[in-house]
C-alpha cells in the first residue's frame, strides 16, 4: 500500500506545498484510491495537484470522525470533481451537529447533502473489509482507565445537546507482510484502544510495524505518560505523529520511542 500525506499541519523544508491544522491522507491498495480525511479547505484538493496525484479517481472517502478539520474539505471536493462512484465510509455520528465552546465543529453537511450528490454513504459503526489488507475499526471499544476520560464539546442527538466522547471515532488497519500499520485521525478514542481494537480485528499475534495519524496527546500528563509507557510495551515499529501532537508530547515520544517527521509530502511504501 501506498500512503501519501496531503494535509496536515506540518509542511518541509523546500517542498512547497500547502499546510493547515487538518488532515488527509491519500492511500492507493490495488485498485482502491481513498481518501483518508479530506482536511478543512481545498488544500487537498490543490496539493494532490501540485504532487501529480488524480483525485477524480476516487473509489472511497473515508471520515475518521465527524470534526471539521477532517470533514470539510469534501466540499471542496465536490465542486472539483464527480464523485457519484465514489463511497463514503464513516460512523453514523459523523454526521451529527458537533459544538465546542459555542461553536460548530462539525461536519458542514448531512448524509442526506452527500447522497444527494450521488455518494453511497456506508455504515461504518462496524468493522469493514475495503481490501484484502485494509480494514476499517468501526467503534472503537474503550479498554485503558486514562484514555477518552473527558467530552470534547457536545454532539446533537436531533432534540438536545450532550456531551461528546468523539464516539464515531476510529481508524483503519493494514495487515502487511511486515506486521499491522494503523493509519488514525485524531485517536479521540484513545491511540492505545484503537491499537488493541486494531489486534483483535487483524490479529493479536502480529507486530505493529508502524502508526500514523494523530495521537490527540496534547499536554504532558497521564495519558501522555501511560501511552509512551503502553507503546514501549508493544514493541510498536515506526511512530509517524502528526496533526493533533503538541511538541512537547513529540519531545517526550522522541525520548523513548522511534518517531519519525512528519509533514505534507511524505510518502510512505508499506508491505
Amino acid at each position: 500500500m501506498r500512503l501519501t500525506v496531503l494535509t496536515d499541519n506540518h509542511t518541509y523544508i523546500d517542498r512547497y506545498y500547502l499546510g493547515e491544522p487538518a488532515l488527509c491522507f491519500y492511500l492507493e491498495d490495488g485498485d482502491q484510491k481513498i481518501l483518508f480525511d479530506t482536511g478543512y479547505s481545498d488544500t487537498a484538493v490543490k496539493n494532490a495537484e501540485a504532487m501529480g496525484i488524480d483525485l477524480s479517481g476516487l473509489t472511497m472517502i473515508i471520515f475518521s470522525h465527524g470534526h471539521n478539520d477532517h470533514t470539510r474539505g469534501l466540499t471542496y471536493l465536490w465542486e472539483t470533481f464527480d464523485l457519484r462512484n465514489t463511497a463514503l465510509l464513516a460512523h453514523p455520528l459523523a454526521f451529527a451537529g458537533k459544538r465546542y465552546l459555542g461553536d460548530l465543529i462539525g461536519a458542514p453537511f448531512s448524509k442526506a447533502d452527500c447522497e444527494a450528490r450521488g455518494i453511497k454513504v456506508m455504515d461504518g459503526s462496524g468493522p469493514v473489509s475495503i481490501t484484502d489488507k485494509l480494514t476499517w475499526l468501526g467503534e472503537i471499544p474503550w479498554s485503558t482507565s486514562f484514555e477518552a476520560v473527558e467530552p470534547i464539546g457536545e454532539w446533537n442527538d436531533g432534540s438536545e445537546w450532550r456531551s461528546d466522547y468523539v464516539r464515531d471515532d476510529s481508524a483503519l488497519v493494514y495487515d502487511g507482510e511486515d506486521g499491522l500499520f494503523v493509519i488514525t485521525g485524531c485517536s479521540h478514542s484513545g491511540i492505545c484502544n484503537i491499537l488493541m481494537h486494531a489486534k483483535t480485528i487483524a490479529g493479536p499475534d502480529k507486530p505493529i510495524q508502524g502508526i500514523i495519524g494523530g495521537f490527540h496527546l496534547m499536554e504532558e500528563n497521564r495519558q501522555l505518560t501511560e501511552t509512551i509507557r503502553f507503546l514501549k510495551e508493544a514493541a510498536c515499529g515506526m511512530l509517524y505523529p502528526c496533526h493533533c501532537v503538541s511538541l512537547n508530547a513529540k519531545h517526550r515520544m522522541m525520548t523513548e520511542l522511534p518517531v519519525a517527521e512528519v509533514g505534507v509530502g511524505l510518502e510512505l511504501e508499506i508491505r
